[in-house]
């Protein structure tokens, strides 16, 4: 669903997050209806696309914060490469590490066995898997 410039400060409000100019022109680029996988650059260069004047520190942090709050899911590749996700549903991840993007797996595609035993008290908050090709 595209949210209007209302929808986007109601939704920001609604997950504790104070409704900045950059963060609401940042949900803005985000949620538009469509899933995306998006990394800082990828938000930067979209940004400069709709001339948003913003830093990659801005950026960072503002997904960071978008993350934290529940609004998108980040999905780490490799140490220091994350991809922010705005399909926030159970599902699971090709990496095509030659294009450097993800696509999503359905997440009944995949049957997960074998898990090992849990520490006493714990329990599986999700299994996410990353198949990189």
């Amino acid at each position: 669903m595209k949210h209007d410039t209302t929808d986007i400060q109601s939704l920001l409000s609604k997950h504790d997050i104070r409704p900045t100019q950059i963060r609401k022109a940042i949900a803005g680029l985000l949620f538009d209806g469509s899933d995306k996988h998006v990394t800082v650059d990828d938000v930067i260069e979209m940004a400069r696309g709709q001339q948003i004047k913003t830093s990659v520190a801005s950026v960072y942090n503002t997904l960071n914060q978008f993350a934290a709050s529940g609004l998108l899911r980040r999905v780490s590749v490799e140490q220091g490469r994350a991809f922010f996700d705005t399909n926030l549903s159970a599902h699971h991840h090709f990496y095509f590490e030659d294009e450097e993007r993800l696509e999503d797996i359905p997440v009944d595609a995949i049957n997960i066995q074998g898990l090992p035993k849990l520490p006493k008290g714990r329990r599986i908050k999700s299994v996410d898997v990353t198949i990189r090709i």
